[in-house]
C-alpha cells in the first residue's frame, strides 16, 4: 500500500456515548480509510487510521469536531508506519 499514511490518534473530551466510535467507522468506511477505533478507560477515544493521505486528513479533521454531542478538548496524533489494515472495525 505505498502512498497511505498511517496515523494514530487520542481524542480526548466527551467522546464516549456520544456514537464517536460508530461515526468515525461510517466517516472511515465512506473515505476508503481502514483501521480501527476504542474506547479507552480514561474517557478518551483511540483510533488507527490509514489510506490515502487526503483521506487520513480528512477523518484527523472530522476528529476535531466528531459527531452532535460530541465536545473535543484535543486530538493527539503520531504517524506511525503501514501496517497493512483491511476494513475498519469498532473495538
Amino acid at each position: 500500500m505505498t502512498g497511505h499514511r498511517t496515523v494514530h490518534l487520542f481524542i480526548s473530551g466527551r467522546v464516549q456515548g456520544v456514537w464517536f466510535r460508530g461515526s468515525m467507522q461510517d466517516q472511515a468506511r465512506r473515505l476508503g480509510l481502514a483501521g480501527w477505533v476504542r474506547n479507552l478507560p480514561d474517557g478518551r477515544v483511540e483510533a488507527l487510521v490509514e489510506g490515502k493521505p487526503e483521506a487520513v486528513e480528512t477523518i484527523v479533521t472530522w476528529s476535531g469536531s466528531g459527531p452532535p454531542g460530541a465536545r473535543i478538548d484535543g486530538v493527539e496524533t503520531r504517524e506511525e508506519p503501514e501496517a497493512g489494515l483491511d476494513g475498519f472495525e469498532v473495538r
